[in-house]
């Protein structure tokens, strides 16, 4: 018999990592790249919640489904499968998870792509935000920040209050909000019961409530329809209800957090994790071959079977650039 106010894990699956081109392509986006000693960053996000949740429940797409369904068996895990006919961004991709969930069921939103460390205080965050939630809040998660980071949206907060939420700032604006000591990293995480989502979602972007409906009330075995899901509005969830409702808190949290979004951030991590690097902080990705860096500094090399590409550490967030101008091109590279 099912469980009734089940805690349920969504991980959410969009996204194609367009800054870690090319390792990141279309037909293997990072979160399926097992670069991690043998594991990709969804099979460690299924395993860091698997003691947390009763249920398991994936929102992926037509592309990459396929890839969550061999994660899922490798780890052995039940879960309910959701697949969008075309990214609609997270407001949707949450809004299906709702709507496939009981009413009073606890959901702990999260992405497929990030990276935690420190797994007692991420265990106390969790518990934290599950508690609030069975009050009837919703529950952001911001990470107490280590560095002015740009590639990151903030939280301005007091206590577990949201006092307003904030884009990615340029350098200096970054360095104000880290002075000021009261701003968290926003880390895409969430926790809140069904119901209580989907009543705010209706409050605040009742087209998208009732279109996502619409759609999810026609799946079939978890599949949503491609026309009905091109009419709903593509919106985050932060524009569609975190900036708008009254029922908003933020845990505060002292886990070591990244979404991996930059080679940096990969850089950042691997030299973490002992890869190596030369006396001038150059790195290789991807490749085993004897490689030579000679006049370079923080410099990362990364090999694909395809493409390469050579930059500056610090030029990471340009990648995406990259990424685009193949677009244009209708570039084969990018599969």
């Amino acid at each position: 018999m099912e469980k009734q106010n089940a805690i349920t894990h969504v991980i959410l699956t969009g996204g194609v990592g367009s800054r870690l081109w090319p390792l990141s392509r279309k037909s293997r986006p990072k979160q399926y790249l097992e670069i991690f000693d043998g594991k990709s960053l969804f099979e460690m996000t299924v395993e860091r919640n698997s003691h947390l949740a009763d249920k398991v429940m994936v929102v992926g797409n037509v592309d990459n489904h396929h890839l969550s369904e061999k994660v899922m068996n490798k780890t052995n895990t039940q879960y309910t499968n959701v697949v969008e006919a075309t990214p609609r961004n997270t407001a949707a991709a949450i809004a299906f998870a709702a709507f496939a969930s009981n009413p009073d069921d606890i959901l702990i939103i999260t992405p497929s792509d990030h990276i935690i460390d420190g797994m007692i205080d991420y265990n106390i965050a969790i518990e934290n935000a599950v508690s609030k939630a069975r009050d009837g809040f919703i529950v952001t998660f911001g990470v107490i920040p280590t560095k002015p980071e740009t590639g990151y949206g903030y939280i301005e907060a007091k206590g577990d209050n949201v006092i307003s939420f904030r884009e990615k700032p340029n350098e200096t604006t970054a360095k104000e909000f880290m002075a000021r000591g009261n701003f968290l990293w926003n880390s895409g995480m969430f926790c809140f019961k069904a119901v209580v989502l989907l009543d705010e979602l209706k409050k605040f972007q009742p087209e998208v409530y009732e279109k996502s409906k619409k759609t999810w009330e026609s799946n079939k075995k978890g599949f949503l329809d491609f026309e009905l899901s091109m009419e709903i509005p593509s919106i985050s969830i932060d524009y569609a209800v975190m900036e708008h409702s009254k029922k908003i808190k933020v845990v505060p949290a002292s886990f070591s957090w990244s979404d991996l979004g930059s080679f940096e951030a990969v850089y950042e991590y691997l030299l973490s994790s002992d890869h190596p690097i030369d006396e001038y902080g150059n790195m290789v990705i991807g490749c085993e071959k004897h490689t030579t860096f000679l006049g370079l500094k923080n410099t990362i090399f990364v090999y694909t079977d395809t493409a390469n590409l050579i930059l500056q550490k610090e030029k990471s967030q340009d990648v995406k650039d990259i990424y685009s101008s193949l677009e244009k091109q209708n570039s084969v590279l990018l599969n």
